[in-house]
């Protein structure tokens, strides 16, 4: 899903908080290199705790961390451009009464987009399906793989992601790992896991 462009919200900016800022900014990154990027948040006896202590809202803190905990989302996007062709897969794997499955990869020059689809049959099990899930997608350290959105109907959801690099032609020997997730930014795993290797 592209982002918005962002304009600055107000004109206004008193210069006095420049060094502040840039030591927030400071403080960000140092968290950052401690938590080897995985921050995970603050209990909230500590968040309540540092809004008395501060004299700040609480709503805010847990905004604040809440950001902090998803920075990855925030790092720039590649947006696929100069469609090169398709790539015919075919693959699928049945697992908990679903058929899950990747038909084409389309190739651009900078990226390439895997479209994966989940398939079932409706049949009153509330358990599976009836409720939107958050997929991932893991090629390797050396790809960069983020869902753009999905949509579908009764029995049937698609997602997008794009991949960058963009993937060889020839994929045969990689394997694709989709993992569910409850909620955004990979969190609550489900602990489903659907692993196609390309042939």
């Amino acid at each position: 899903m592209k982002r918005m462009p962002f304009e600055r919200p107000t004109e206004h900016y008193d210069e006095r908080l420049i060094p502040i800022d840039e030591h927030i900014c400071s403080l960000l990154k140092q968290r950052k290199d401690i938590s080897n990027n995985n921050p995970g948040f603050p209990p909230l006896e500590d968040i309540s705790k540092w809004a008395e202590k501060f004299d700040l809202y609480e709503d805010l803190l847990r905004s604040i961390f809440g950001v902090l905990k998803n920075d990855d989302y925030f790092r720039p996007q590649i947006e696929p451009t100069d469609f090169q062709r398709y790539l015919p897969v075919s693959k699928s794997v049945e697992k908990e009464k679903c058929m899950y499955s990747v038909t084409f990869i389309r190739q651009y020059a900078n990226a390439s987009v895997v479209s994966f689809n989940v398939d079932w049959e409706e049949d009153n099990d509330e358990d599976r399906f009836h409720r939107h899930s958050f997929w991932n997608l893991w090629l390797g350290e050396e790809y960069d793989c983020r869902v753009t959105g999905g949509g579908g109907t009764e029995g049937h959801i698609n997602y997008n992601f794009i991949v960058s690099p963009p993937l060889p032609d020839d994929v045969s020997g990689l394997d694709f790992i989709f993992r569910e997730y409850q909620t955004p930014f990979n969190g609550k795993p489900s602990g489903l896991e659907v692993v196609m290797r390309l042939d």
